[in-house]
């Protein structure tokens, strides 16, 4: 008989040196930006444009991910939280009796990393970032810029949703059936749709979409195309596959659409619109 659930209880942790400990999701951050900057550089070089620019254009992307992600994650979904914890905003630890850390120098806290981080919010900060790079350091148009690092983003999607399935977090909603991943991890012993993988590989599919596109076609010429069928694509995909994900705040469950989707309607609105108003032009 074909086996359709699979026991899923992979350990997040990739290895530890003393109280430091690295995770799937670090590695998988790494992976997204290096193989990101690797592909800019073709295209900068097809486009003509100093690769030196590159450098800045990494920091730009990386802390404005950073910062926008987790931001995002502390206003959109836990702010009850957060506001009684102000410090864990930007430390990468959390309140946990009975742990320490440094070998007992700081008492009752336990390294988390980064683990509470907002798509919507990175969305967001990326787009500001990138406008003052274009306008300070490229010296290109913003669109110029968008068009081409949303095919990177994209990309970026697939490996970070691996780094959740790894964490065995932003789980999907049981499937009632033999099908799904049982995230053993929490306990559980049920079959879940693995929302991780849908949104993986969606995210995965845009990106040779819009690589095909830019290599293949003229529409990179259309100044605004490609970022907005990529915003339009993407937050149309993360709104769909939220149907079948429990929801990351409990006291929002009786809300006609959970915060991620609300949050994803005005992104793609914005996609659609870049598309159209490329396309007259």
């Amino acid at each position: 008989m074909l086996e359709l659930s699979i026991n899923w209880n992979p350990s997040p942790d990739l290895f530890k040196i003393g109280p430091l400990v690295i995770h799937y999701y670090s590695l998988m951050f790494i992976i997204a930006f290096v193989l990101g900057l690797k592909l800019m550089k073709k295209i900068y070089i097809a486009d003509k444009v100093d690769i030196e620019k590159l450098d800045a254009l990494f920091m730009y992307v990386v802390i404005a991910t950073l910062v926008g992600a987790r931001l995002g994650h502390v206003f959109f979904y836990d702010w009850a939280y957060f506001q009684h914890h102000l410090a864990e905003i930007i430390l990468p630890i959390r309140q946990q009796p009975g742990e320490s850390l440094f070998f007992g120098l700081i008492k009752d806290y336990t390294f988390t990393g980064f683990r509470g981080l907002a798509s919507h919010g990175a969305a967001v900060s990326i787009v500001l970032a990138l406008y003052f790079y274009s306008k300070k350091v490229v010296k290109k148009p913003f669109l110029f810029v968008l068009d081409r690092v949303g095919i990177m983003v994209a990309l970026a999607g697939f490996f970070i949703r691996i780094g959740n399935l790894m964490n065995s977090e932003i789980i999907g909603k049981p499937t009632n059936s033999d099908y799904g991943f049982i995230f053993q991890r929490l306990g559980e012993d049920f079959p879940r749709h693995p929302t991780q993988l849908y949104e993986a590989f969606s995210y995965l599919a845009i990106f040779f979409l819009l690589w095909y596109l830019y290599w293949k076609t003229n529409l990179k010429q259309q100044q605004g195309y490609l970022f907005g069928l990529f915003f339009a694509l993407l937050w149309s995909v993360r709104f769909l596959i939220e149907f079948l994900k429990e929801p990351q705040v409990e006291e929002r469950t009786t809300w006609l659409l959970n915060t991620g989707q609300w949050l994803s309607i005005p992104l793609i609105l914005i996609g659609i619109y870049f598309v159209r108003t490329a396309a007259k032009k």
